[in-house]
Parts: C-alpha cells; sequence; structure tokens
C-alpha cells in the first residue's frame, strides 16, 4: 500500500480544472500507479486500487479495528463505502475528458462478515455509461477463500460542469 494514500493532503488533490482535463481511465490509472493522490478515505479504511482498466476496477485491502461496531463486526459503512467505491470507480473509468460524475444510489447486501484483518477484493464492474448516468455492479470476495462476502449495486449521475 503506497503512501500517496496514507500521507494525502488537501494540496495534493487535483483542482477542478486538472480533474477535468482527464478521462476517468487516465485518473485513476495514474491513482494506481502513485502519480496522484489516493483519497483519503481509502487510507481511513485501508483499502487501495489493485486494478484499473475500462470499466473494471478492483480495490484491495482489510477491515482494521477501527472500522469495527460496538457489537464486534465490521461495520457495515466500511462494506458501503468499499463497494460504493469499486463500483462508482468502474464507472469513472469510462467517463471521457470534461465530464464528471457523483453516486446517485448504492445498495448493498451482506452476505457474511469479514474477519478483522482478512484481505478482500472488491470488485466492481460497470453495466452501462451513458451521458447522464452509469450503473454498476461489485462483490467482495476473500483473495484466499474466494468466498462471496457482499454484493452492491450503484446508479451514478454523470455531468459535464
Amino acid at each position: 500500500m503506497t503512501d500517496a494514500y496514507a500521507a494525502a493532503s488537501p494540496e495534493d488533490l487535483l483542482s477542478p480544472q486538472e480533474l477535468l482535463s482527464m478521462s476517468g481511465l487516465e485518473f485513476l490509472t495514474a491513482m494506481k500507479e502513485g502519480r496522484l493522490a489516493g483519497p483519503p478515505i481509502a487510507g481511513l479504511m485501508n483499502y487501495r486500487p489493485s486494478v484499473v482498466e475500462a470499466g473494471r476496477v478492483v480495490f484491495s485491502g482489510a477491515p482494521a479495528f477501527e472500522v469495527m461496531n460496538p457489537i464486534g463486526t465490521v461495520h457495515g459503512g466500511w462494506y458501503g463505502t468499499l463497494l460504493d467505491s469499486c463500483m462508482a470507480c468502474a464507472v469513472q473509468t469510462l467517463l471521457p475528458r470534461g465530464t464528471v460524475y457523483t453516486t446517485l444510489e448504492y445498495k448493498i447486501n451482506i452476505i457474511r462478515p469479514v474477519p478483522l484483518g482478512m484481505q478482500v477484493d472488491a470488485i466492481g464492474t460497470a453495466s452501462h455509461v451513458g451521458r447522464t448516468t452509469g450503473v454498476a455492479s461489485g462483490e467482495i470476495r476473500g483473495q484466499e477463500d474466494g468466498k462471496l462476502y457482499a454484493t452492491g449495486s450503484t446508479t451514478c449521475l454523470i455531468m459535464t460542469p
């Protein structure tokens, strides 16, 4: 996991003009390669992009003690954050220069608890990216056991500022 995530500060993030000068795939590839700072939330939640390609993004990571809820399991917000990230970024990889997006809605289904510290992959796959909306699905799978831990779906709003 790169220092670009742990050490990101407001000055490290791109300006809107810089962001609009790149396609979504160019932006996410540069982030994965460490040429651009990663999102601060990825450092907080302990995940990083491991695969970035057109229409597909994989984030890899493991839940740490800080994301546990009071009953001793991984908080549902960790699953939601990881799935929102991989699904929305899968949509972003198909956006041309001059275009941005935001999550309009997402849904997750937690199938089984991810054990604390277990390495997982969150795989986001875009199924539609048009002029105004993008749709993607996602799943969280254990790296060693291959088991399905959660699924999700999202709709993103696509905008040209």
